[in-house]
């Protein structure tokens, strides 16, 4: 094939990945209320599975204390192999079940947390043992592969299977299946902080603006989105909450002081909705 009818081949299987997803939409929707009621008792979410699987359940975790301002410990990625698998394949990491439920033991998974396994080609038995001892101690599970049920069973709580079909180079998971595993951990974790307050409309509240110019900059935009005020009054809202987009909001909409807005913030478990719509008098 010339290069462009290898793009034309890759493409055209790419556009089916979607589908693929929304067809198990059921699935997902079962898996983030899993998550929901986690992060609501002071769970985790760990994401665990062996290479590219691994790699994106990685991404995933680090992903989401700069954009939703988490604890790096409430949504985790552990990968066969370690740190070290993240940037050079550890061959042979995967093969064994024991060392899966190993991973888990060490960050002292229990009832209050979700353990969601990542296996595209739905074997690893890494992935398979972390999900057993998981079950074992009470935790919630997920399971994720890109293969039917019937072909690879699993023993989780919620099983989500998008079966993208065959990939353009037989084997590769990175492809197909990798984007199909992207687009359900966006999924999930971007819903499962929408649904705990994280999010305000379509806007990235919880965010710490003072990690970068970037975000100190996207931080007054948010404000002056969510209040109408100019820019520079935005700015000032910004650094007299000391950078918490929430708490500046909060400010605004109360005519409160800091203390006030973050006591508020705190009676609402941080959700800026709720607190908007409260009876407290705004002044």
């Amino acid at each position: 094939m010339s290069i462009a009818e290898c793009f034309d081949l890759i493409n055209r299987e790419d556009a089916c990945i979607a589908g693929a997803v929304a067809a198990v939409k059921d699935d997902i929707v079962k898996a983030v209320e899993l998550v929901v009621a986690a992060f609501k008792a002071g769970g985790r979410l760990l994401y665990i599975g062996a290479g590219t699987s691994g790699r994106l359940g990685v991404v995933d975790a680090s992903e989401c204390p700069p954009s939703f301002l988490t604890d790096p410990e409430m949504v985790q990625g552990i990968i066969a192999g370690g740190d070290r698998a993240m940037f050079r394949a550890v061959e042979g990491a995967e093969d064994s079940a024991d060392v899966g439920a190993d991973a888990l033991k060490q960050r002292n998974v229990g009832p209050n947390d979700v353990v969601f396994g990542i296996a595209t080609g739905g074997t690893t038995p890494f992935v398979h043992g972390a999900i057993r001892y998981a079950r074992e101690v009470g935790a919630k599970t997920v399971f994720f592969a890109c293969v039917p049920t019937e072909q690879c069973p699993d023993e989780a709580d919620v099983s989500i299977r998008v079966v993208v079909g065959p990939e353009v180079i037989t084997g590769s998971t990175r492809m197909k299946a990798g984007t199909a595993t992207k687009l359900v951990l966006n999924t999930v974790t971007t819903v499962a902080m929408v649904q705990i307050g994280k999010v305000y409309e379509n806007l990235m509240v919880d965010v710490n603006a003072y990690a970068n110019r970037k975000l100190v900059d996207r931080g007054a935009r948010i404000i002056s989105q969510v209040t109408g005020e100019s820019r520079e009054a935005s700015l000032e809202l910004l650094h007299a909450a000391k950078g918490s987009v929430k708490t500046a909001i909060v400010m605004h909409d109360k005519n409160v002081d800091l203390a006030t807005a973050e006591k508020l913030l705190e009676q609402h478990d941080g959700n800026v909705r709720l607190v908007m719509d409260s009876d407290h008098p705004a002044g």
